[in-house]
């Protein structure tokens, strides 16, 4: 569907992005700087060289009318305090110009033309004229490539401001510009228009010293002393001179002046302890000014540069075409390795990877010499290999998933015998606390983060910037030193490196206080999937024959990590929480191929259960792999498209979505092709189904409601259970048949016949107008807004919505913009009965609902089963405008504390996040449980992941919300289901019907380990397959106690001799488990690691700590 923008929106854009100028009636131009060309290459460092800003210009631009050269004066670009790469502050840009003659009639006007400014933050100037003042908000420009030569590309401005005549004076008078606000502009031209009878006139002459400042800095000269710089600035109006700096007297520089500002870089000798010295400046042999600093003794800086790409899956190109840089970009750093490795120390050419997506398809079609030359670079220290497979939304992922995230680095250290002990993360800001006890135990001691420096990141780089700390997991037993680095990742996509922005950014480390003496820094060129700098070694073996500090270190993750424990472990502090991320909420544009992706990695686990129940010596591992990495390649950030918001029907984002969507889609097809392979053995062929057998992939007994298909041929609706019995079934208003599987052992099969015959008419679900009943569970529908506003336990007749509130349970809510405080309901309920009971009973709930083709909501109740199951179909229509949908879950829990599932965690909202984390939305795995003392609800989220606390959040960067720092408890949540709200890389629209189910379980006091049970039964379904009566019906594997110790993972080893078990602890008291094997007793069991390799044979009970996991292997060999 094409999305038509009005005719009057398209007109007011055009006029917002265009800041006309009416230049006065009978003015005269007084000076110009700069041509109308819409081109920056005649002013300095135009067009391409805004990195060199703060070095060539550290007391910004002065441009004296008749005596500066734009060339050499006016800068090109001008920044603002957004800039980090220009010191993060503001910038005043001054032109001086004399005047002879005056007039206090008419109106005089300055013009600045901009080739361009920010596209997403463009600043708010202040222009003053002498001694009065304009401000000016600038519009959006077009983008980064204007700023980076391309002028071309951008989208250009036009300011005119009237200013009276009688502001301006004979002698000399001034412009300053000013960025108050916002990011950079770019110039075309400024010039003013004065009134007729108004005549230039000369500047006043004048030299002055305006300021000395000694830097960080140790010089080491040629005869061995040491040096400390010290930077006078001198400002000179007039005819060409020369200036003469004296250090105590002592002649240290000289320099030629020519009108403008100048920095003369003097020397003093390097001291040992806080040191006055006196400056002087000479002009001519006349003082010009003298001061006195206090020269303090350098800090010896070590910089530790991480050499990288950012490997964006996508964005920048098509995926495959990233693929193809990056097997090109390690041929390059190899070359670059051997031609630099006999340089000094530090500076000898080093390369990070990043993340293993690209090196494992490059050794896959790499010839066998660059193959080897690969790993040859590897183990000498050219190549760091980091261990995450891509730059994960780590909170999307499963469980095993996380584990799943750092397979292949166990692949590379067992097939090539390489040591990979350090991850990296880049761009995402945030990562669910489940990556700590997966990386400890994976072997990996060592954490990169290089986030995004600004774009929806947060508190995240003003909270941990620059603060390593040791991150201890949930249950406190492992940690991993992690470290934010300050500048993020790409802090040199502006330019290559250069002294001006280190010593910005050492000195910006020093005002902070930071404790230690060495600090690393990401560095990646050329922007997103860039390439590495071939000269980078070249400049580190310059800077450090220059410079005794800082000095410059080229390294590896892992080689910057250890120096840095070696030196500091005693200092770094320790915490422990949840870094809720920040970028998961982009997961929600594309909802749909999220449930379908959350689903396929529930189906993977299940279907590794089956291949180790059935026939593990069979078990495809090459193939569980390759489905496991399109759940991870569908988890990873980039989403799609640089341009995926502002041309969404263009064939490169179409291109890239499809792609992108093929990781879930394949992911389906494939752990549905496994797990039928996993069933082929013991399913039969027969049209006529006689038998079926319901497996239990968990480890405790279940009972649920199995429904099959309506195709599926039956003699009739009597269902049977092994014994005999008759159990409780009902063929649905679908055709689909229902019955209740009872008490099927842990890994195990339960055995069902079926006979002809009409369902037993038992049991206690009904349904009737807008209420709904099994025995103990009574829910009423609101009339109008089609939600619940009653659900109660009918023994203890407690209220579980809070009415209070004004909304119902699974209340829909429609927000058009960015605005959440006045959300759309539905339309309309029309409420009917669709099925009736006595088995099933279920309310289904249709309305018109804004966003919508079709809103649909089910309510459904189960004899025997104290629960209600919520179906919605959301029908989405496309729209590109700004918009979200959310469902309320308001529930009734005086003083109840809200827990979240999070992969190997429980999360109680502020209480167990760290510092900075995200709280406008949260990303959960399974189940999130409001309970007080008494009782409390467990609500499962099998395909929604995004859950809001207390009320609709919405996006922070809409002005209602924000980022919030602080939540307030609260027992209401809202499902976060489908948003747009990205400016980038995620899906700009969604259409057509997507299924969102909930269930709702009452309790009585809170029962973590039922919590952890509850959510998995409701993604991880009893699963039925035909088979033949006549055939075994198979047993009960294991039996692990007690109940709230857990197994989340039982699948065969690679080689399908052996066992592996994952046990999970699901509750905060440490634990001792039993494991008792009833089907095939292994020969030995062993306490491994996360990758199944053996560390000590485990026996008797199994402690697992508090939210710890601890993996078995069983080796049924007895090797």
């Amino acid at each position: 569907m094409k999305h038509i923008i009005p005719t009057k929106t398209l007109i007011l854009t055009l006029l917002l992005n265009w800041c006309l100028a009416w230049p006065a009636d009978g003015n005269t131009l007084l000076w110009q700087i700069g041509k109308a060309d819409n081109d920056t290459s005649e002013f300095a460092l135009g067009p391409d060289r805004s990195n060199q800003y703060s070095t060539s210009f550290p007391n910004d631009a002065l441009f004296v009318a008749g005596q500066s050269d734009p060339k050499q004066d006016w800068p090109y670009i001008q920044p603002g305090p957004a800039d980090i790469w220009a010191g993060g502050k503001s910038h005043s840009f001054t032109i001086l110009f004399g005047l002879k003659k005056t007039s206090t009639e008419g109106k005089g006007q300055i013009v600045l033309d901009f080739v361009d400014t920010h596209s997403a933050v463009p600043p708010k100037m202040e222009i003053k004229i002498n001694d009065i003042s304009f401000i000016r908000e600038l519009p959006k420009g077009a983008g980064d490539a204007s700023a980076h030569g391309r002028p071309d590309k951008g989208r250009e401005c036009r300011l005119g401001i009237d200013f009276p005549a009688g502001v301006m004076k004979v002698g000399t008078n001034n412009v300053i510009i000013t960025s108050l606000e916002g990011s950079w502009v770019l110039y075309d031209y400024v010039a003013l228009n004065v009134p007729s009878g108004i005549e230039a006139g000369p500047v006043e002459t004048t030299t002055k010293l305006i300021d000395v400042q000694s830097q960080p800095q140790l010089i080491r000269r040629g005869d061995g002393r040491m040096f400390q710089p010290v930077q006078v600035s001198v400002l000179h109006i007039g005819e060409p001179a020369e200036a003469v700096v004296t250090v105590n007297g002592n002649e240290s520089a000289k320099q030629p002046l020519k009108p403008g500002y100048k920095v003369i870089e003097g020397f003093a000798p390097a001291v040992r302890e806080p040191t006055s010295v006196q400056i002087e400046a000479k002009v001519a042999g006349k003082p010009i000014g003298r001061k006195t600093v206090t020269i303090k003794p350098v800090r010896k800086w070590e910089v530790y540069l991480l050499h990288h790409s950012h490997v964006d899956i996508g964005y920048t190109h098509v995926q495959t075409e990233v693929e193809r840089k990056h097997w090109q970009y390690y041929k390059q750093v190899i070359d670059l390795a051997g031609k630099t490795a006999d340089y000094p120390a530090g500076s000898a050419f080093k390369w990070n990877v990043e993340v293993l997506w690209a090196v494992e398809s490059f050794l896959k079609q790499a010839s066998p010499e660059d193959g080897q030359a690969f790993i040859n670079a590897v183990k000498k220290g050219w190549i760091g290999l980091d261990a995450l497979y891509g730059n994960e939304l780590t909170a999307l992922c499963r469980p095993e998933e996380l584990v799943r995230l750092v397979d292949y680095a166990r692949v590379l250290r067992q097939r090539y015998d390489v040591t990979i002990d350090t991850a990296m993360i880049t761009d995402v800001p945030g990562y669910t606390w489940g990556i700590v006890p997966v990386l400890a135990k994976s072997g990996i001691k060592y954490f990169s983060v290089g986030p995004n420096r600004g774009h929806r990141i947060g508190y995240t780089l003003s909270t941990w910037g620059d603060k390593p700390f040791y991150w201890e997991s949930p249950s406190g037993r492992d940690s991993i030193l992690c470290w934010v680095a300050g500048e993020g990742y790409s802090f040199f996509h502006s330019g290559r490196l250069d002294a001006g922005r280190l010593f910005d950014y050492l000195k910006r480390l020093g005002e902070a206080e930071y404790p230690y003496d060495m600090v690393q820094l990401r560095y990646s060129i050329g922007g997103d999937n860039g390439p590495p700098d071939p000269d980078l070694s070249e400049f580190v073996k310059k800077w450090n024959e220059k410079y005794a500090y800082p000095r410059l270190v080229v390294a590896t993750t892992t080689e910057m990590f250890k120096e840095f424990e070696r030196r500091y472990v005693s200092q770094v502090p320790r915490f422990r929480g949840d870094f809720t991320p920040y970028w998961e909420d982009g997961a929600g544009s594309s909802a749909a191929e999220t449930t379908i992706n959350r689903q396929a990695a529930e189906r993977l686990v299940q279907t590794e259960t089956l291949w180790a129940m059935l026939n593990p010596a069979g078990y495809p591992a090459e193939q569980f792999s390759q489905a496991w990495r399109n759940v991870i390649l569908y988890d990873e950030h980039t989403w799609g498209a640089h341009c995926s918001i502002s041309q969404p029907e263009s064939e490169f984002t179409k291109a890239q979505w499809k792609i992108k969507q093929a990781f879930a889609l394949n992911a389906d097809l494939q752990s549905h092709n496994l797990l039928n392979n996993a069933l082929a053995g013991h399913r039969v062929a027969e049209k006529q189904v006689t038998a079926i057998d319901v497996f239990n992939t968990s480890s405790w007994t279940r009972t649920d409601l199995v429904i099959l298909p309506k195709d599926m041929q039956l003699p009739g609706d009597i269902v049977r259970d092994s014994e005999g019995k008759a159990v409780k079934s009902q063929r649905l208003s679908t055709g689909e048949l229902a019955f209740l599987a009872t008490e099927i052992a842990p890994f195990s099969a339960g055995r069902f016949t079926f006979e002809a015959g009409r369902a037993a008419s038992t049991g206690s679900a009904a349904a009737k107008d807008t209420k709904l009943s099994n025995g103990t569970i009574l829910l009423t529908i609101n009339k109008v807004t089609g939600a619940a506003e009653s659900l109660k336990l009918k023994q203890q007749n407690i209220e579980l919505v809070n009415g209070e509130t004004g909304l119902g349970l699974n209340d829909y809510f429609y927000v058009s913009g960015r605005d959440p405080t006045e959300p759309q309901r539905n339309g309309p309920a029309k409420i009917s009965v669709k099925e009736s009971g006595p088995l099933v009973a279920s309310l289904l709930v249709e309305s018109d609902a804004p966003g919508c083709n079709k809103l649909l909501r089910e309510f459904r109740v189960i004899d025997g089963i104290d629960r209600v199951d919520i179906i919605n179909v959301i029908d989405k229509k496309n729209i590109y405008d700004q918009e979200a949908v959310h469902l309320a879950f308001p529930f009734k829990v005086p003083e109840g504390v809200m827990r979240m599932d999070i992969p190997w965690a429980v999360v109680r909202p502020e209480t167990d996040q760290l510092a900075g984390a995200c709280k406008n939305y949260f990303t959960v795995q399974r189940w999130v449980n409001v309970s007080n003392a008494d009782y409390g609800v467990t609500l499962a989220v099998p395909d929604a992941p995004l859950i809001e606390v207390g009320a609709i959040t919405n996006d922070p960067r809409g002005r209602t919300v924000g980022w919030i720092k602080n939540i307030n408890p609260s027992t209401t949540l809202y499902s976060y289901v489908m948003n747009n709200y990205w400016e980038t890389n995620y899906k700009a629209g969604q259409e057509g019907p997507t299924v969102f189910r909930y269930s709702i379980e009452p309790h009585s006091s809170l029962d973590s380990g039922r919590a952890a049970r509850f959510g998995i039964e409701q993604s991880q379904p009893l699963i039925a397959v035909a088979v033949d009566n006549k055939t075994p019906v198979p047993g009960s594997v294991m039996i692990v106690e007690p109940a709230n110790i857990i197994v989340t993972a039982f699948r065969p080893s690679e080689d399908g001799r052996d066992w592996i078990v994952r046990l999970f602890n699901t509750s905060d008291q440490a634990g001792k488990a039993t494991v008792t094997w009833s089907k095939t007793k292994p020969e030995v069991v062993w306490l491994s690691n996360l990758a199944g390799e053996k560390i000590d044979k485990a026996a008797g009970p199994i402690e697992v700590a508090a939210y710890d996991f601890v993996t078995l292997r069983a080796s049924l060999s007895g090797k």
